[in-house]
């Protein structure tokens, strides 16, 4: 009998020293090496000057989407070759910069718009466009396919190209109180 609560207690404890034993920490790793990215295509949301700058730079993301009105009171440039994370029909990645001067719901209706002022902003990514506000400056564009989409420019486009002013569109819901014209 007294070998029995032995035996009886030495297993107890064994399983009770086994079961709360420390065990090793092993890292988490949120995104093996293999599968990093070469290209962010997230938005940026910004509601800061500085966030702003960062966004449009070569550094920063294909959209940019404004979360209230913005002045900023220096000369600005848009950077950068961007992917959008979609293909066109022949398989090819789309390459696009989106400035959105608006905030949508789940259901992509625009719930406010807003105003983006700047003294003069200079557009060299490709197939940049802005969209659903107002733009308050001078815009500039040196790159191909520039686009305003229900946005308004409360100042002059001034092309520094033939080819971006040619390939420029402004759809009809667009205005534009100044003058469109070439300045090289």
């Amino acid at each position: 009998m007294k070998s029995k609560i032995v035996l009886l207690t030495s297993a107890l404890l064994t399983v009770l020293f086994v079961g709360c034993a420390k065990q090793p920490v092993v890292p988490k790793q949120t995104t093996p090496p293999e599968t990093t990215p070469n290209v962010v295509t997230t938005a940026s949301i910004v509601n800061t000057t500085a966030a702003f700058e960062k966004a449009i730079s070569s550094k920063g993301t294909w959209i940019i989407a404004i979360t209230k009105d913005l002045a900023i009171d220096k000369e600005l440039v848009v950077d950068g070759e961007y992917k959008n994370g979609k293909k066109d029909d022949g398989g090819k990645d789309i390459i696009q910069r989106k400035i959105a001067l608006y905030s949508q719901d789940e259901n992509k209706n625009i719930t406010a718009r807003f105003t983006l002022t700047v003294p003069k902003l200079t557009i060299n990514s490709a197939n940049g466009s802005i969209e659903h506000g107002t733009f308050k400056g001078d815009l500039y564009v040196s790159a191909n396919n520039f686009q305003l989409k229900d946005a308004s420019v409360d100042g002059n486009i001034y092309f520094t190209t033939d080819e971006a002013k040619s390939t420029f569109k402004m759809d009809a819901k667009s205005k534009l109180t100044g003058k469109a014209e070439l300045k090289k």
